[in-house]
């Protein structure tokens, strides 16, 4: 593809997906801009768990070194009572011997603010709310409640799981009559959760932070209303989530219907977050000499750095229509019980990376040939993660069939513990227009088709310039 035929993408959102699509973007020479509605971001969010399928893609964007040094290693995921006894341990070493690369639990913000780093800032424009979005054969326009209007050839929809990309979208299309039924209900969360990082923490009174290798704790309470996880992190912080759990599945729209009704007893609004801390002070946690609980993290965590969020769970059925594609969580909404839902953003990125580079034009009919390919790479996997959350959500619950999973979990014999694990990593992706990594480990890795073909082109592009 020759400079004047490279595409210009629109990317609506600077979460995780969104910032990694920009950063591989710029990589790959492609022409880019980022809008943001937030006027800053705030270093919300605990931590996440990056399995080492993406250390080789943090090589080839040379910021391997950078991500390590910010990571604690993972190799252990603890489930324990109130009174400290185990209920279970997940060991996820394995996946050092199958991929020769090790997973690790960072902090959010760190990582966040990582690849950040890799976006030149006049790519990237906050305080710009999506108000307009038009299109034709030949261009996408976004007008913004500022007044700004940007052009390309290619609308992302990395704007969460209230994307106010796919709202459009999918009001053009519900008219049009194309819209599936199911794309068109609202969006289910059955768990709600709180989330923060605590400031510096003394080593002397919190001595497990001294230990590289101690594991993060999840916390079933003793009603298992509540779930709680802490995570230690590499600078003495640490990184915690606490998870309500619901009787039943509601909505943002219903809960926003009970709290204009009910206010007095509504669960949402601005005092949400006080109101969850408030039911959860006293409960134990396994850090410090005994004695702490959850109110020393409250504590020690600045207030406006303390957040709560609906946990949504759904996968949408339409992904893209003309010059319009969404990522992440905007087509995507993972339960976090199984830590995938950075990492499948951070993978449609990827894809998307990949077949955007290797595109021999930006016309109408490759672009929609971009957005099929990446559909039919992106949405199994997707589902897949679904529902690896989906069960391991299953250790935690309240009811009977939870109790049944977590009897098979603690029984589960070794070598099938080994298959899953190795079943979460023989899919490989990497970026094909940037340097190739030589494989690792003892497993064979299926690499996706994205990288291939992109990993194609690239080659021919070297071989056509050096002739």
């Amino acid at each position: 593809m020759s400079a004047e035929s490279k595409p210009t993408i629109l990317i609506v959102g600077a979460g995780l997906g969104g910032v990694m699509l920009g950063a591989l973007l710029e990589k790959a020479d492609v022409p880019y801009i980022i809008v943001e509605r937030a006027t800053t971001v705030k270093p919300l969010g605990s931590a996440l768990a990056v399995g080492p399928s993406m250390v080789p893609v943090f090589e080839q964007m040379g910021i391997d070194k950078e991500y390590i040094a910010l990571g604690k290693r993972v190799r252990y995921s603890m489930f324990i009572k109130e009174n400290q006894e185990k209920l279970l341990a997940l060991d996820y070493s394995p996946m050092d011997e199958f991929t020769g690369y090790t997973g690790f639990i960072v902090a959010r913000p760190l990582f966040y603010d990582l690849l950040l780093k890799q976006i030149p800032a006049h790519k990237l424009h906050f305080g710009k709310r999506v108000d307009i979005i038009t299109e034709d054969k030949n261009k996408v326009k976004v007008r913004t409640t500022t007044g700004e209007v940007y052009e390309g050839d290619i609308l992302v929809g990395a704007d969460g799981a209230y994307s106010s990309v796919r709202k459009g979208l999918y009001e053009r299309l519900k008219q049009e009559g194309k819209l599936p039924e199911s794309d068109q209900e609202d969006l289910p969360f059955k768990s709600t959760c709180l989330v923060g990082q605590t400031e510096n923490l003394d080593l002397e009174l919190y001595p497990q932070l001294k230990d590289p290798h101690y594991p993060f704790y999840t916390t079933i309470g003793n009603d298992k209303q509540f779930i709680y996880s802490l995570f230690p992190t590499t600078e003495s912080t640490i990184a915690w989530m606490v998870v309500e759990q619901l009787d039943t599945y509601t909505s943002r729209s219903a809960e926003e219907e009970r709290a204009t009704n009910n206010a007095e007893n509504a669960e949402w609004g601005s005092n949400a977050a006080q109101s969850m801390m408030d039911k959860t002070r006293g409960f134990p946690i396994h850090f410090g000499n005994g004695k702490q609980t959850l109110a020393d993290m409250y504590e020690k965590t600045p207030k406006d750095l303390i957040s709560k969020v609906s946990l949504e769970e759904k996968i949408f059925e339409t992904w893209s229509d003309g010059r319009t594609v969404l990522m992440g969580d905007a087509c995507h909404k993972l339960n976090p019980a199984g830590g995938q839902g950075a990492f499948t953003a951070m993978q449609d990125a990827m894809t998307l990376a990949n077949l955007i580079y290797a595109m021999p034009s930006n016309s109408p009919t490759e672009i929609e040939k971009v957005f099929s390919e990446y559909r039919a790479e992106r949405y199994p996997a997707a589902v897949e993660a679904f529902n690896a959350s989906q069960t391991l959500s299953m250790l935690t619950g309240k009811n009977f069939g939870s109790k049944v999973a977590l009897f098979v979990a603690q029984n589960l014999p070794n070598f099938l513990w080994r298959q899953f694990v190795k079943k979460m990593v023989v899919s490989k992706s990497t970026m094909g227009f940037l340097k190739e990594m030589e494989s690792r480990g003892t497993v064979a890795a299926v690499e996706s088709k994205s990288s291939v073909k992109a990993r194609g082109v690239y080659r021919q592009r070297q071989a056509s310039l050096a002739v």
